[in-house]
C-alpha cells in the first residue's frame, strides 16, 4: 500500500501542471483521497481534493466534474467545513441536473475540445442529482434551514426512480411534511405548503394531510392535543429516511405552532388584551409577550404593545404603494369637503343677500 501512494504521488507531481494530462492527474489525487480516507486521515484526503480545480478542465466529462466536486463537498462535511462545503457546492448549478442528456449530446465542432467520455464507475446525472441533495440536506440540517431542507427533499421527490416506488417517495414526502411545519411562516413556505397540499399521493399519508390542513386553516391550533396526535408518528421518523428529526425540532415545532396561533389571532382581532392572549395561548403573560416581541423583530408582524394598558394593537402591514394610494385618496376626500363647504358658504351668503334687499 505505501508503495501505491508513494507511485500516486511521483506520478501526481510529474503530470502538475500538464494541461494534456490533467484529467489522469485528478483521477489519481482522487484515487490517493479514497486510501487516506479508508486510513482515516480525513483531513489529509479533503486537502488532496480540494487541490484540483476540475470545473476548469474543458475535456473532462460534465457528470465526471459533478462527481469529483460533490466528493470535495462530503469530505468537507465529513471534517465539518461547513463555509468551504457551501463554497464547493455553489460550483454546481441544481439547473445542471434537469438537462435531459439525450438532448444535450452535439457533434464537436472544428477548434472545440473533444470531450472524454465519463469512467464506468461514474454515476448518472438523476443519481448525481440525489447525491446533491443529500449533501446538502446535511449541510443545512448544521444551520437548521428547515425551509432549505424541505427544499432539497421536494427536489429528490421529483426524481423519477424515487416517484414511481411508494417505498422510497413515502418516507420523502414525510419529511417533506415535516420540514414545511418547522419553517417559518413567509411566501415561501406558504408556496410550498399549498403545493404539497395538491398532491394526489398525500393522500397515502392522511395524518400528514390533516397536520398541514391545519396549518392552512386559519384557526388557533392546540399545542398539547397536536402533539398528543402526531407524538408516534414524530417518533417513528427514526425508522425512516434521513433519520430522527431530535428534540431541537420538537422545540421549534411547538414555536412554529404559537406564531401560527397569533396570525390566526392578528387575522380576527384589531385590538386584544395581553391576557386574552395568552389564554388563547396556553402561555404566560410573560412568554406570551416574548413570542409577539419576536415576531414584530423578525417583521413577520406588525403590532404594538401597550404594556401599563395590558392591549395589543394589531396592524395589517402595507407597502410603500398602499401608503400613497391611502393619502392621495385622503387628500381627495379633504379637498371635496372644502368644496362642499365653499359651496354652502356661498349659497348661504346669497339667500342671505336676496333677504336684505327685500
Amino acid at each position: 500500500m505505501d508503495t501505491c501512494i508513494e507511485l500516486i504521488k511521483t506520478l501526481s507531481g510529474v503530470s502538475a501542471g500538464k494541461i494534456y494530462v490533467e484529467i489522469e492527474r485528478a483521477r489519481l489525487i482522487k484515487r490517493l483521497a479514497k486510501i487516506k480516507e479508508q486510513q482515516g486521515q480525513i483531513d489529509e484526503a479533503a486537502d488532496l481534493m480540494q487541490e484540483v480545480a476540475v470545473e476548469t478542465f474543458g475535456s473532462m466529462a460534465k457528470t465526471e466534474k459533478i462527481a469529483f466536486i460533490l466528493e470535495q463537498v462530503r469530505l468537507c462535511l465529513d471534517r465539518q467545513d461547513y463555509v468551504r462545503a457551501q463554497i464547493l457546492s455553489r460550483k454546481i448549478s441544481p439547473r445542471v441536473f434537469d438537462v435531459d442528456p439525450s438532448k444535450e449530446k452535439k457533434k464537436p465542432k472544428e477548434g472545440d475540445s473533444i470531450v472524454q467520455e465519463a469512467p464506468a464507475e461514474i454515476p448518472s446525472l438523476l443519481e448525481l442529482k440525489h447525491i446533491y441533495y443529500e449533501l446538502m440536506i446535511r449541510y443545512y440540517s448544521h444551520n437548521n434551514d428547515y425551509l432549505e431542507i424541505c427544499r432539497c427533499y421536494k427536489s429528490i421527490y421529483g426524481i423519477p426512480s424515487i416517484k414511481e416506488d411508494p417505498s422510497k417517495w413515502i418516507p420523502v414526502l414525510r419529511k417533506i411534511c415535516w420540514y414545511l411545519v418547522l419553517s417559518p411562516h413567509d411566501p415561501m413556505q406558504s408556496s410550498l405548503l399549498n403545493a404539497t397540499l395538491e398532491d394526489k399521493n398525500l393522500s397515502d399519508i392522511p395524518n400528514f394531510r390533516l397536520l398541514l390542513k391545519q396549518l392552512v386553516t386559519m384557526e388557533v391550533i392546540q399545542w398539547t392535543s397536536l402533539w398528543e396526535f402526531f407524538k408516534d408518528e414524530y417518533k417513528n421518523e427514526k425508522n425512516f429516511l434521513g433519520g430522527a428529526l431530535g428534540d431541537k425540532a420538537a422545540e421549534d415545532l411547538k414555536l412554529r405552532i404559537i406564531e401560527h396561533n397569533i396570525l390566526v389571532v392578528s387575522k380576527y382581532y384589531s385590538r386584544i388584551s395581553l391576557k386574552r392572549i395568552a389564554d388563547l395561548l396556553c402561555l404566560s403573560l410573560q412568554e406570551a409577550e416574548k413570542h409577539l416581541s419576536d415576531m414584530v423583530n423578525s417583521k413577520s408582524l406588525i403590532a404594538k404593545i401597550d404594556r401599563p394598558m395590558g392591549v395589543v394593537c394589531f396592524r395589517t402591514a402595507q407597502d410603500s404603494n398602499g401608503i400613497l394610494n391611502s393619502w392621495a385618496s385622503n387628500l381627495e376626500k379633504l379637498l371635496d369637503l372644502v368644496e362642499k363647504s365653499c359651496h354652502q358658504i356661498h349659497k348661504e351668503t346669497m339667500i342671505h343677500k336676496a333677504v336684505l334687499k327685500a
